[in-house]
């Protein structure tokens, strides 16, 4: 498979793409800087610089001709501010879905929070209400495209190794944490199986990545 991930040099985006290298698929990263480049081609993956707030459709659907999937990993980040927030958060996504489109790349997978349809009470403050905002709307769009989409939204994210054992389901019981290396792997076997149209949390378990991701056929 050909997997081309807006985001590309995000933390969780450089373990997919090794992740999708070791698999024997091929990633391409959508990066904002070309100082990014050596950290994207490290991983195994293509980097094609291309700014997603700057972009046009015509470009960004040319980069997606021939892909299998597309991922959206992007995020403002911290203290990015209100616009940006929706600029990234929200109109990246929404310009890649219309790329995909474009393009017929039919499998999409987007990453966004948890909590996004109801924001913890202890993120109240500074841009998060932004941030729950945008990722949001960026989730209502996709849902009424006619793709084969997946919104995932993990918990508080750490740097840990992966175990490789998660929780994923539609709605998990509790805000939990889960490594970016199992958010990557996670996704990885998303894309590589049939699951669509599905709203998915993602928290360290007791349950196999392979075996969530089977589960979710008997859900």
């Amino acid at each position: 498979m050909r997997i081309v991930i807006a985001g590309g040099h995000v933390q969780i985006a450089l373990l997919l793409e090794r992740e999708l290298r070791a698999a024997g698929h091929t990633a391409v990263g959508l990066i904002r800087k070309p100082e990014q480049v050596p950290d994207v081609t490290a991983t195994g993956a293509e980097a094609v610089v291309l700014d997603l707030e700057s972009a046009d459709l015509d470009a960004v659907a040319q980069v997606l001709e021939g892909a299998d999937a597309a991922v959206f990993a992007a995020g403002a980040g911290p203290n990015s501010g209100v616009l940006r927030k929706d600029t990234v958060d929200r109109g990246a996504s929404v310009l890649l879905a219309d790329a995909a489109e474009r393009a017929g790349v039919r499998r999409f997978l987007q990453i966004s929070g948890m909590g996004v349809d109801t924001p913890p009470t202890q993120f109240g403050g500074g841009d998060w209400p932004a941030y729950f905002s945008a990722k949001a709307a960026a989730e209502d769009d996709l849902r009424g495209r006619d793709l084969d989409w997946v919104i995932l939204r993990p918990g508080g994210l750490t740097d840990g190794p992966g175990v490789g054992r998660v929780t994923l389901t539609d709605k998990v019981s509790d805000l939990g944490s889960v490594p970016r290396a199992d958010v990557a792997a996670v996704i990885v076997a998303l894309l590589t199986s049939g699951v669509s149209h599905r709203t998915l949390e993602l928290v360290s378990g007791d349950t196999p990545v392979d075996q969530a991701v089977r589960d979710l056929w008997t859900r």
